[in-house]
Formats: structure tokens, C-alpha cells, sequence
């Protein structure tokens, strides 16, 4: 008797176990994400690139530190990028407002992206971001005006556009600067619409359901590719340099594929590419 409930309490424990580790990898891929010590965009840059040159401000308010933009260099061909930073310690992230875009990164962003249709240029972006600012004042200088901004013109952009997620990239404040005719995004990165919290809150009212969230809103790297909405995965080794080398070599990969398009059919296949988002077939009875 006491053996067949001891068997009776090893399947219940078994099963209990195995329901915590089915949302186990969603979560693993979230800690991993925000992890402090995770690489920034900056690295990425100094590494992937030849050459950098930081622009700053948006030529209406201030520059915010949080997103930095520039003109960079890699073997002959010049790039417009447009990064996401989160600060390395402490001192780091109060000045970077922890990755978390104002209005006046968004700004400045848009500012960057005209001038690389200007000149011709590609345009990169870095995506590692846990959301824009919630703050008053981002508030009132029109946080949600400027993300709506971004995402707007960069759909109209005649030049090509390459999405890279390194990183957290969650809630509007990601969606604004990926707006691109390809979507790269690290094995360990995560993609969403909001945090798994924030999803867990609005939802189930219970934000301590979180790992169940981030299992439900399929935002890991290999979720969203099966989705169709990112284009390639990079692998993440232990060693940086390699991940880094393996990321320059897909960027010029797609740049190639990409300049064979015109201005306009860059535009089409940008419009194309998020239209085909969430789409879906309706059947009826018959």
C-alpha cells in the first residue's frame, strides 16, 4: 500500500516537474538576455567595424545616451548605425537610462536614417532595449508620437535596412528602430511586444507567471524565425570574436542580396515582409 503511494506521489512530482520545465527554456532564454555581463552594441560595433564615428543629439531637445548613432566603416563600405546601449556597470547604465530609449533617441534615429538615404548608405540598427522610458517627461516631449515616427519613416526609407537583436528587445521601444528588409537575431536574444511580466500582468493579472508568459509569447530566436519574422539565426558560441566575425559575414551576406533591389522594390519588400506578419486563413464550413 505504502509502495503504490509512494509511485502515485513520484508520478505527480514527475509530472510537476516536467509542466516547470516546459516554459524552462523561454525563461532561460530571457535570463540570458538580460544577463549584465551579456555584450552591448558597442561591442559588437568595435569589433564588427573598421571604423566608427559617433553623431549625437536630435536636434530638438537634447542626446539621449541610451541610443548611439554614427557613421562606421567595414571593408570599403560605409554604414549608418543606429544602437541600443546598455550600460556595462552601474555608472554605465544611470548615464545610458539603462538602455531605455526617451523620445529624443527615436528623434535622433530618424535623423540618422534620412541622412543615409541622403547618401546612399545602408543602414544597421542594434536592438537591446527592455522598453522606451515610461517617464513623465519622455512622456510629455511625445514618447508614443516619436516611436509611431520611427517605425513610419523607416518604412518609407529607399535604402537597405538590416535589423540585427542582440540583445532584450521588448515593447515599442524595440518595434521602432526594426522596421528592416532583414531581421538578424542572436540564438540567445528575445523579440516581443512587450516583457513576459508585462504580458503576465495584463493578461492573467498575476505577474508572477512570467515564465509561463515568456513560453506563450514565443519569443525566442527560434520561435520567431519558425514565425517567419526573423531571417537568421546566429549561432552564439562561447567566444565573442567568433560570434562577432559570424554576424560581419551575414550583414554584408544580406547588403549583397539587398543592393541588387531598386529604392522602390527595397520599400515593397519591407511592406511585403510586415504585412505577412500574423496572417492567417479563414475557413469556413461547407
Amino acid at each position: 500500500m505504502a509502495t503504490k503511494q509512494n509511485n502515485t506521489e513520484t508520478k505527480k512530482i514527475s509530472k510537476n516537474e516536467k509542466n516547470d520545465n516546459s516554459h524552462a527554456n523561454a525563461w532561460k532564454k530571457v535570463e540570458i538576455a538580460r544577463n549584465p555581463n551579456r555584450k552591448t552594441a558597442l561591442d559588437y560595433i568595435e569589433v564588427i567595424f573598421d571604423e566608427f564615428i559617433e553623431l549625437h543629439g536630435d536636434r530638438l531637445f537634447k542626446d539621449d545616451k541610451s541610443t548611439v548613432c554614427g557613421l562606421a566603416s567595414m571593408d570599403g563600405q560605409n554604414y549608418t548605425i543606429i544602437a541600443q546601449q546598455k550600460g556595462r556597470n552601474t555608472k554605465e547604465n544611470i548615464q545610458r537610462n539603462f538602455g531605455m530609449p526617451n523620445p529624443e533617441s527615436y528623434r535622433k534615429a530618424i535623423r540618422l536614417m534620412k541622412q543615409a538615404e541622403k547618401f546612399n548608405r545602408p543602414i544597421v540598427t542594434f536592438v537591446d532595449t527592455k522598453g522606451a522610458y515610461p517617464g513623465i517627461g519622455a512622456e510629455e516631449r511625445g514618447q508614443g508620437e516619436a516611436i509611431a515616427k520611427s517605425m513610419f519613416e523607416m518604412a518609407k526609407i529607399t535604402v537597405p535596412i538590416i535589423v540585427v537583436v542582440i540583445g532584450e528587445g521588448s515593447s515599442g521601444g524595440a518595434l521602432a528602430i526594426t522596421i528592416g528588409n532583414k531581421i538578424i537575431m542572436l540564438e540567445n536574444a528575445i523579440y516581443s511586444i512587450l516583457s513576459p511580466e508585462g504580458y503576465a500582468s495584463i493578461v492573467w493579472k498575476d505577474s508572477s507567471r512570467a515564465k509561463e508568459a515568456a513560453e506563450v509569447m514565443k519569443i525566442t530566436a527560434k520561435d520567431l524565425y519558425d514565425f517567419k519574422i526573423v531571417d537568421k539565426i546566429i549561432k552564439e558560441d562561447k567566444d565573442f570574436k567568433d560570434i562577432a566575425s559570424k554576424l560581419k559575414s551575414e550583414i554584408k551576406k544580406e547588403l549583397k542580396e539587398l543592393e541588387k533591389l531598386t529604392p522602390k522594390e527595397l520599400v515593397e519588400q519591407r511592406y511585403e515582409k510586415f504585412r505577412n506578419i500574423g496572417e492567417y486563413e479563414v475557413y469556413s464550413k461547407s
